[in-house]
């Protein structure tokens, strides 16, 4: 659901890159408050944290309210209305939701994305506003216990540092609702400031309907996809390449604007499971592509960016591998209706010279 900062709210930016096998980077993580890791301990959660979110599955219309002005004394309220559409990702380790909010000034879109982190038994939450599509927010972190949920995270306001406080309530009856709450005095007091009901529409999700304007760039990957993979260690140029199977599921979100892939890669050293999340960005005219490495499921990685032209996706960025600054490249290419290849090279001449060490061609499913 909606995080604290959008672009009324503007959060300060941290990234920092970590080297990441599959392609992309993979930041740090945001440091969590002592208020989250109570929560989490508190919680009394499902032995299979699979469950956490299957309530959530499905189409809802939504009713909203929303405080106009935050942490500033404000009693002034404003009702809207909305839609989401929610699946499970990552083997129900992972969620989508994909939202469009009826605001009193201009519809808009927003993505909630989600990862259980097995280590600390916490559930992570980021918000993507599509009127932003080139950051990810910070997350929230925490838990269920009952029938709620409390997930806290740090982020500013105003240039100064606050908490920001998610609450799901009665999840398990007609109609959930959700609360935002933020606190400038580290959590001595909190405000609310938004809320929403939420009202089930189809167990079975459904994407949203799509914007007119929306690019057409990712239009050939959505739906099911049987995957060939082919790799080797990165910048090794070794002759021998591991070969392996894999499923994919894309959905597009944002209207369009935007697209989620969850990967299953049947790897010879075992499964791997991941999110790919890609924006579209008008102003630049590009779109950023995230990856979430199941593996590490408390980040989302540093984006890759570009565009398709001639019937070429192509999308570069910056990592970090074995502690040296590299430059990875994507190339979507081979396209046709029932077909796509897939591949990953790296850089450490800064672009100069790469070395292509990932290789995958999808065919759909029926």
């Amino acid at each position: 659901m909606p995080n604290a900062t959008s672009l009324e709210f503007d959060a300060q930016r941290r990234r920092v890159l970590l080297a990441f096998a599959a392609g992309t980077a993979c930041a740090l993580p945001w440091p969590t408050p002592a208020g989250a890791q109570a929560s989490a301990r508190a919680s009394t959660r499902p032995a299979d944290p699979r469950a956490d979110w299957r309530w959530l599955v499905g189409n809802w219309d939504v009713r909203h309210r929303r405080l106009k002005e935050r942490l500033a004394g404000s009693d002034q309220w404003e009702s809207f209305g909305g839609r989401s559409a929610a699946w499970l990702t990552l083997d129900g380790l992972g969620t989508i939701d994909d939202n469009e909010m009826e605001l009193p000034g201009g519809t808009y879109r927003g993505l909630g994305i989600r990862a259980f982190d097995a280590a600390s038994g916490q559930w992570a939450i980021w918000w993507l506003d599509a009127r932003n599509p080139r950051h990810i927010e910070p997350p929230v972190r925490g838990g269920f216990s009952g029938d709620g949920g409390s997930f806290i995270g740090q982020d500013t306001l105003r240039g100064k540092p606050i908490l920001m406080r998610f609450r799901w309530h009665d999840i398990h009856g007609a109609r959930p609702w959700w609360e935002q709450a933020f606190s400038g005095d580290g959590g001595g007091s909190w405000e609310v400031n938004w809320r929403n009901w939420f009202t089930r529409t189809a167990a079975e999700p459904t994407p949203l309907p799509r914007l007119a304007d929306a690019p057409d760039d990712w239009n050939f990957l959505a739906g099911r996809w049987q995957v060939r993979h082919q790799r080797r260690p990165r910048l090794s140029r070794a002759d021998r390449w591991d070969e392996f199977d894999g499923t994919f599921h894309n959905w597009p979100v944002l209207g369009g604007f935007g697209n989620v892939g969850d990967n299953l890669m049947r790897m010879p050293d075992g499964d791997l499971r991941g999110m790919g999340i890609r924006a579209w960005d008008p102003a630049q005219g590009e779109w950023s592509s995230w990856w979430l490495d199941g593996r590490m499921p408390d980040r989302i990685g540093a984006p890759l960016r570009g565009r398709f032209r001639n019937g070429e996706g192509v999308f570069t960025g910056e990592e970090i591998v074995q502690d040296r600054a590299i430059r990875t490249r994507v190339i979507w290419s081979r396209i046709t209706p029932r077909s796509a290849r897939w591949e990953q090279a790296s850089s450490s001449d800064g672009g100069t010279s790469w070395d292509t060490d990932w290789i995958s061609d999808f065919t759909r499913m029926g």
